[in-house]
């Protein structure tokens, strides 16, 4: 019997999707994907039910086995990746205390957030919890959920993330893989392990956080009861897998310390690969699936800086590629206008009120300019977090894989590279997550000795932009004009926010 398919799970927030993937190529044979839709009880929260996640992950397994007939006894194995810091809670028996679980934007901590970091410096627990602290991390939710939903909280017997929650429910086991604890402000960085200190300092119970393993260990094997839902055959191996952001960063290429991701979708996250955290305010770190750390910043205004400019000036009745083409008219730095790209504030740092703005406009800017600055503006604004992260390590950034929605523009990837001053480089597969999890479980398998080959044998790249060098030396000079007017902006966002409640 040939077993020579992988079964990749991707637990999304808007889907789950599963695929059958050549273990030895990592082409994607066939996916399928189920929907189900958040839950929004209230401004700023955002739930989903665990059980939907479930039964669109038995939908999405079940279509893609119905279209081969033979498809089942060639799987080898099954790997899940799974949105991040959705808080799940679960009984010793498996089952949910709580129906809904908070997802990665839910914002209900924000004031747990605010009182800690009243009462909390950072170099009092940066070493401690490896990233500062956001809304996002699982243990505010923790809190919350202590605190408001007693009962769930108390009935539960372990807390999990969205792909350890598929996980429970195809082989019975728990654990959490150490890309979702290092990113739930409860994992010493340096010891990979729960933190004592940063447990009791929230005030929750470390009986409730599950063994942390690596991605690739075999988690178990697909139960009888699993089998007769999803149509698997029993006892397949099934990894522990991962979150879904390392997986689809790993799934990119960018496996080795001196390259670094660019997600460029609704925001713009940069990932900079290196074999420690940066312990800084303004830069969370993840563990990655091949070892290192993944330094990251989040700019929540990316790809939607050109959503909001074609409903701000043309209200809606252009395309993007309209857009874009009439940037494509104005030269290189706009003519001197400037764009702060802070249109939904930032997420980390003292200024999450921070705001936008064009600086510099003359009497000969129009709107071609107005539209390059836009996405100029959003390149400067992820070059300063990138030289952040440098001076940090050391660490000069040699490329850039770019993905996500905005990497299929190619003005705004040369305008990066070249304020980057470094090449980017477009994946061939667009669906990394799942090459991800294939290249996690063709290595468990023993088909690569290191995760870092099966990516190097799956991943190709279909482009590469290299910076233009007049831009970048145009580019160069702009940097520290726009970092000027970031810092010197910051004086003013408290007044603004005065002025709003009047």
């Amino acid at each position: 019997m040939t077993t020579d398919l992988i079964l990749a799970i991707d637990v999304g927030t808007g889907s789950a999707r599963a695929a059958l993937v050549d273990a030895g190529s990592g082409a994607i044979l066939e996916i399928a994907a189920s929907e189900y839709d958040q839950i929004v009880p209230a401004f700023g929260w955002a739930e989903q039910r665990p059980a939907d996640w479930w039964t669109g992950t038995v939908t999405a397994i079940r279509t893609v086995l119905s279209r081969h007939a033979d498809v089942k006894t060639r799987i080898a194995a099954v790997a899940a990746c799974g949105q991040m810091h959705g808080t799940v809670l679960v009984d010793s028996r498996g089952r949910l205390t709580r129906d809904t679980a908070p997802l990665w934007n839910d914002k209900r901590t924000v004031g747990l957030v605010a009182e800690f970091e009243r009462s909390n410096p950072p170099s009092s627990y940066l070493a401690e919890s490896g990233n500062p602290p956001t809304p996002a991390w699982p243990g505010f939710k923790l809190a919350w959920l202590r605190d408001n939903d007693p009962e769930a909280y108390q009935a539960a017997a372990t807390a999990l993330m969205p792909k350890d929650y598929i996980n429970l429910r195809l082989t019975g086991e728990i654990a959490m893989d150490e890309g979702d604890a290092s990113c739930s402000f409860l994992m010493n960085p340096q010891t990979g392990r729960w933190s004592s200190a940063m447990i009791e300092r929230l005030d929750l119970d470390a009986a409730k956080l599950p063994p942390i393993r690596s991605p690739l260990d075999i988690l178990g094997h697909v139960t009888a009861e699993a089998a007769r839902e999803t149509g698997l055959p029993e006892g397949i191996p099934v990894l522990v897998g991962g979150a879904d952001y390392p997986v689809a960063v790993l799934g990119s290429g960018v496996v080795s310390p001196g390259t670094a991701s660019d997600v460029m979708g609704t925001s713009s996250i940069i990932t900079l690969i290196t074999p420690q955290p940066l312990l800084d305010p303004e830069i969370c770190n993840v563990r990655t699936v091949e070892g290192h750390w993944g330094p990251f910043t989040l700019l929540e205004t990316g790809g939607d800086a050109m959503r909001w400019a074609r409903r701000a000036f043309h209200e809606k009745s252009l395309s993007y590629g309209d857009i874009v083409a009439k940037a494509a008219e104005a030269p290189a730095g706009a003519d001197g206008l400037f764009f702060l790209p802070f249109l939904a504030g930032e997420r980390l740092g003292a200024h999450r009120n921070a705001r936008a703005q064009f600086f510099g406009i003359g009497a000969k800017h129009g709107l071609a300019h107005l539209h390059r600055a836009t996405l100029e503006g959003v390149a400067f604004a992820v070059n300063r977090h990138i030289r952040v992260m440098e001076a940090s390590t050391g660490q000069k950034l040699e490329r850039v894989v770019a993905s996500g929605g905005g990497a299929r523009t190619e003005l705004w990837l040369k305008i990066k590279a070249s304020a980057y001053n470094v090449p980017i480089l477009v994946p061939r597969e667009t669906e990394c997550g799942i090459v991800g999890c294939a290249a996690m479980a063709a290595t468990a398998l023993g088909g690569f000795a290191k995760v870092e080959d099966a990516i190097a044998h799956f991943v190709r790249y279909e482009q590469e932009i290299l910076p233009d060098p007049a831009w970048a030396e145009t580019y160069a000079r702009m940097q520290p004009v726009f970092d000027k007017l970031y810092r010197h902006s910051q004086a003013l966002y408290d007044d603004l926010d005065r002025l709003e409640q009047k």
